[in-house]
């Protein structure tokens, strides 16, 4: 394992890496691929017109998903915002079905325990917010499939497609 240094896709879930410049690179978007994807979560345009044009240089899609505002709406809390995510990036980039998701989430939610994989606390929260299982995995599948059916419209709007790897590879 490693840094991923030329990714295909940059997804940014909070907006002040952006904004207030909290990126480990500046720009953020740097190494993305030709062609690639960047999701940014915000219900407003965030881009300098110079980045902007740097990305369309580059043929890199953008895409803007109020993400935060989402999970809030359908699961009722801003802890739903990485569903709101991974369900954006697999909606346009359709590199795992709303199918799979549906199963691994099934898998990951529907177990005896429940644990964040993050700290205790954060668990703790989890728990509080979300007294039964069931609820929590309803409200994230819903999450995931709303921004999945929002991501998906954008892409056949756009006629966005994402080729990655090697085609001659693939063959």
């Amino acid at each position: 394992r490693g840094e991923l240094v030329f990714p295909d896709v940059i997804e940014v879930f909070h907006p002040q890496v952006i904004t207030m410049g909290k990126s480990y690179t500046m720009p953020f978007y740097s190494g993305v691929k030709e062609g690639g994807l960047v999701i940014i979560n915000s219900d407003q345009p965030l881009l300098s017109e110079e980045d902007i044009q740097r990305l369309k240089d580059l043929n890199v899609a953008l895409f803007y998903i109020a993400g935060t505002e989402l999970a809030i709406e359908v699961a009722g809390t801003e802890l739903s915002t990485n569903m709101s995510m991974l369900g954006s990036v697999a909606g346009i980039t359709k590199c795992v079905s709303m199918e799979a998701l549906d199963g691994a989430l099934q898998e990951r939610f529907g177990k005896k325990f429940v644990a964040s994989g993050g700290t205790a606390s954060l668990d703790e929260a989890i728990k509080k917010k979300f007294a039964k299982k069931e609820m929590l995995l309803a409200k994230n599948l819903a999450t995931v499939k709303a921004a999945y059916d929002i991501a998906s419209e954008w892409a056949e709007k756009n006629q966005y497609e994402l080729r990655v790897g090697n085609p001659a590879v693939a063959a």
